[in-house]
């Protein structure tokens, strides 16, 4: 049975539409019969500590050398990590907050995102020293937005930093196969609102069942 790490990341709850495109992914993958272990896993509500100064140093001091203190630093980095190196797929639901991704799931990625771990550092690579430890995994991102545009050579083109940030840091998720599907126009309120929301909707389902399909 494949498993699927969902993260929420809006700290919105009942008029989240994040939850609802997550909730939707959910809903149309089970009606496929299709089985999917799911790994709950909300920054949205329970957000991450932020990294600090002590946390760096337990993360860059080698595992047989940590002390109690440094061992209890990454105990949640420890426990996020696993839950991506078990899961599939990863769907994250998150909103765009001022051009770019809430705090919570900032937080989170900075968690996970760590030295021998989910990747590896070694200068004999010349400029790019850094190499992802994971692979095989298909990344879901859901999004949402008040305004539009943010595609390449579109109005906010060049303000959109959610999409391009996550699909950077993706590779250190083990995730080469990222989808995105995304809400617009939510502060207008209007016709191209309510048609992005359905056109996001019927996406969403057809997604889910074009990956469940995967896993029959």
């Amino acid at each position: 049975m494949p498993s699927l790490l969902r993260i929420d990341a809006s700290p919105r709850q009942t008029k989240s539409l994040t939850r609802m495109l997550s909730n939707q992914f959910l809903s149309a993958w089970k009606s496929t019969g299709v089985g999917l272990e799911v790994m709950p896993r909300d920054v949205g509500l329970h957000p991450p500590a932020a990294i600090s100064e002590s946390w760096i140093d337990a993360a860059f001091t080698s595992e047989d050398a940590r002390s109690a203190a440094q061992i209890a630093q990454l105990e949640s980095s420890e426990v996020f990590i696993d839950e991506v190196q078990r899961a599939d797929l990863i769907l994250i639901a998150t909103p765009m907050y001022n051009y770019g991704m809430p705090a919570a799931l900032k937080a989170w990625i900075d968690q996970v995102v760590r030295i021998n771990k989910t990747f590896s550092f070694d200068l004999a690579r010349g400029d790019r020293p850094l190499e992802p430890t994971l692979d095989g995994k298909t990344l879901v991102l859901l999004t949402a937005s008040g305004e539009f545009g943010f595609g390449p050579g579109e109005l906010n083109g060049d303000a959109g930093h959610l999409v391009p940030h996550i699909r950077t840091v993706s590779k250190y998720l083990g995730a080469g196969d990222l989808r995105h599907i995304g809400i617009e126009y939510q502060e207008f309120g209007d016709d191209r609102f309510e048609k992005s929301k359905t056109e996001a909707i019927a996406n969403v389902e057809a997604l889910s069942a074009q990956l469940a399909e995967r896993h029959r």
